[in-house]
């Protein structure tokens, strides 16, 4: 079976990515790794390089780090490119280390947006950075895009600057940010960059790299896909739809035609005027021997109908920043045309103005790139990466598994991601406006490929690939069945409320590839680690069979999110009944093969559309199933996301935009967003006085008790109520004071991944003292 991409127009839409011409600098080879200093690029024969990258991660040659793979990329493409990682903001110089580039400079925040990368949900500073040596925080300023821009423009002024990376994806229109509570500029503003790159950027990079090396200025680089700049005015010969406001006018009365006569008028109006009626009696019967001339009638010619402007002349004027700084409501209606308009196959351009009289400049996006097809998905990950941490992160014996140890990279050290994008749209999540709805799939040669060069090149390596997966475990090589209704859909999301009609559910080459990785000689186990959506999973018995028989190393994280439908709606999730469904198939598949095996779902609390009531019903059916959870995540309103929206402006996006429209219920304030956090962990002592407090307010009083029946005890423990969970960062801090003896760590006290689950096998049997 093909990738649902490569029949469709994308295959045709769009320069190869293998087809540029090399630029002349490829003769001096490839790199073991790009250069980080001026000795390393001596040691290459380098005099200068063409591009330099900026990055607010470390430098790790593996293709899950977006840095390596547009580095990579232009490599391929013949491009001398050096790498600054994480260099000191604080002063342009550190940014001059590798000389002035021959053609821009390339600037991202990193993987993670800077500001979810260095706050938490609470608006709390992180101690930590997974994307860090030695996982330190601080390595990276607030809003790193813009800081690293402002340097590179300070370093050498007169290099063109080329922003990409998931921070620039966010912000490329006026975004509300959750850390300063206000609308912001978008970040080209802010930046002062020469263009925005948005969405997975390898067509857009290899395409802008070789026209400025054609020396084309940059400011004439503007029908790119994928990107975005400032421009004063529309050009010539495109046609610009006003979307600025929703205020329309309301029920109009016709105005009385006065070339009407009055039975026409009375006819119009359901009556008949019996004077003319009388004497057109009379005339009738006098031309009843002589007709009348029968007058001409004329009719609009169809063929010149008028016709909507061509899409790819058409350009959509949204809301000025200044109109969605001021008004919440105009900024829900720009976040829903944004996201009307990011297929591929019909996007149009949208243009948001910027200031007011000599300081106005308009911020231009074009549509998105166009996903790539299954050869360039492989092109792609078979380039030489390194696949390790840069040699100047080693530790003192010469490795990466001490202190300077990267945790992402550790993370991801022996997985392989096997396809990108996301068609759930889930409307908390950032992955669709940034990789797009459509499936880009690798062939199954090239994930073998990939396998076998983990097996017998990463060091460390046991015989356990971790996942094998991307954004979403199962949506390989799932995709529409028609090419046209691909091209012209609008819809968010191809499985909500329903799976769509015309989705393919074929989970067959994904079995395919699970069977003929796990018979590859030196791999004894192939892990899913990737999130799964379930209610696809369930279309195929046959694939959750082979899911939970092979591929589950005794426990599965899944993702219901919520049990209520005021939730799920805004999320844009399946019904819990839908996990209930999966969860029989695993047991049952679980029980066939003898083991033991558990799920473990993810719950968010505080998200838009969710009321105190539909946090308690959560807890309790968290308590009637036996679950403690303490995978918790609080809503974190990241940029652009259409939840995001939700929270801003109270209304609904996913419905058309009125002054009048539905009203969402949004958790603000520290006490409520504190509160659903804990009715999550109810579990947790130190929770229930609030529980307490809150389902009295509530009249839910009667599931205060101590029977197994009730949510919470009447009583306190007579310890500080310190709750430790398996995962730190999930752990509830306990007042200060000091701690009883009853409530020190026991020896031999065994702590799961799960609290509540019984804990991996081999481990209970152990006894205390004995444990290793």
């Amino acid at each position: 079976m093909n990738a649902p991409v490569d029949v469709s127009f994308f295959a045709r839409a769009a320069k190869p990515l293998t087809s540029y011409r090399k630029y002349w600098a490829a003769r001096f080879g490839t790199a073991k790794f790009l250069p980080t200093s001026r000795e390393e690029m001596a040691a290459l024969g380098w005099d200068s390089c063409d591009i330099v990258l900026v990055t607010g991660d470390a430098y790790v040659d593996h293709p899950s780090f977006g840095m390596a793979v547009i580095g990579r990329m232009l490599e391929a493409q013949g491009f001398r490119v050096g790498i600054i990682a994480q260099p000191d903001w604080t002063s342009a110089e550190p940014f001059r280390v590798l000389g002035k580039p021959n053609l821009f400079w390339g600037v991202t925040a990193g993987n993670m947006d800077s500001m979810i990368n260095r706050y938490t949900a609470d608006r709390k500073i992180r101690s930590d950075d997974a994307y860090t040596p030695g996982d330190v925080g601080g390595a990276r300023p607030d809003r790193a895009a813009i800081v690293y821009s402002q340097r590179c423009r300070e370093a050498f002024p007169e290099v063109p600057i080329v922003l990409g990376g998931i921070e620039g994806s966010l912000r490329r229109i006026a975004h509300y940010d959750y850390w300063s509570d206000k609308v912001r500029r978008s970040i080209v503003v802010d930046a002062k960059c020469d263009l925005l790159l948005y969405g997975n950027a390898e067509r857009a990079i290899v395409e802008v790299a070789h026209r400025l090396a054609a020396r084309v200025p940059v400011a004439e680089i503007t029908d790119v896909r994928g990107t975005a700049f400032v421009r004063r005015e529309t050009p010539e010969g495109w046609f610009e739809i006003d979307s600025t406001s929703v205020d329309l006018p309301g029920r109009v009365d016709a105005h009385v035609n006065p070339y009407l006569m009055v039975s026409e008028q009375a006819k119009a109006n359901g009556a008949t005027c019996a004077k003319e009626d009388e004497a057109q009696a009379v005339a009738d019967q006098a031309n009843a021997a002589n007709p009348p001339i029968q007058t001409i009638q004329f009719v609009a010619n169809p063929r010149v109908a008028l016709k909507p402007p061509p899409r790819d002349k058409s350009v959509i004027r949204l809301p000025s920043y200044e109109q969605v700084r001021s008004d919440a409501v105009l900024y829900a209606h720009a976040n829903r045309v944004l996201h009307l308009e990011t297929n591929p196959g019909n996007a149009r351009a949208l243009v948001q103005a910027h200031g007011e009289g000599h300081t106005a400049r308009d911020v231009w996006i074009n549509p998105p790139p166009i996903p790539l097809t299954t050869a360039e998905m492989d092109h792609v990950f078979d380039l030489p990466y390194a696949r390790s941490p840069h040699p100047r992160y080693a530790d003192e014996h010469g490795g990466h598994d001490g202190a300077t140890k990267i945790p992402a990279w550790e993370m991801i050290r022996f997985s392989v991601n096997i396809m990108r994008g996301c068609f759930g749209g889930c409307t908390f999540c950032s992955i669709t406006e940034h990789e797009g709805r459509i499936i880009q799939s690798r062939s199954e040669e090239s994930i073998i490929r990939e396998i076998e060069e983990i097996r017998d090149k990463v060091p460390g390596f046991t015989g356990t690939i971790s996942d094998l997966g991307g954004p979403t475990a199962n949506m390989y090589r799932i995709g529409c069945r028609s090419p046209e209704i691909e091209a012209a859909c609008r819809k968010p999301s191809c499985v909500y409320p329903g799976i769509c009609q015309n989705l393919t559910t074929d989970h067959g080459p994904l079995i395919k590839i699970y069977r003929r990785a796990r018979a590859l000689k030196g791999i004894k186990k192939i892990l899913i680690g990737s999130g799964l959506r379930y209610d696809l999973a369930v279309q195929s018995p046959e694939y959750v069979k082979e899911l939970v028989q092979h591929h589950v190393g005794g426990y599965l994280k899944i993702a219901p999110e919520h049990t209520e439908q005021g939730p799920l709606s805004k999320m844009m999730k399946p019904g819990i009944g839908s996990y209930d469904k999966f969860k029989q198939m695993f047991e049952k598949f679980s029980a066939e093969a003898g083991k033991k095996q558990y799920l473990i779902p993810y719950f968010i609390a505080a998200h838009p559309g969710t009321s105190d009531a539909d946090m308690m019903n959560l807890a309790i059916w968290l308590k009637k199933n036996g679950f403690r959870a303490d995978q918790v995540q609080t809503f974190y309103p990241s940029p652009m996301a259409t939840a995001t929206a939700m929270y801003h402006s109270n209304k609904n996006p996913l419905r058309k935009i009125t002054r009048d429209s539905e009203g969402v219920d949004i958790v603000r304030g520290e006490k409520r967003r504190r509160l659903h956090k804990a009715f999550l962990r109810y579990h947790d002592p130190n929770n229930w006085p609030l529980l307490r407090e809150a389902l009295k307010a509530m009249g839910r009083a009667d599931l205060i008790g101590n029977g197994k029946h009730h949510l919470i005890p009447t009583w306190q423990p007579l310890t500080d109520g310190g709750y430790q969970s398996a995962r730190r960062k999930n752990s509830t801090p306990a007042p200060q004071q000091a701690r009883t003896v009853a409530d020190k760590a026991v020896k031999g006290r065994l702590l799961t991944q799960h609290t509540g689950l019984p804990p991996r096998a081999g481990t209970a049997a152990r006894k205390p003292g004995k444990a290793r």
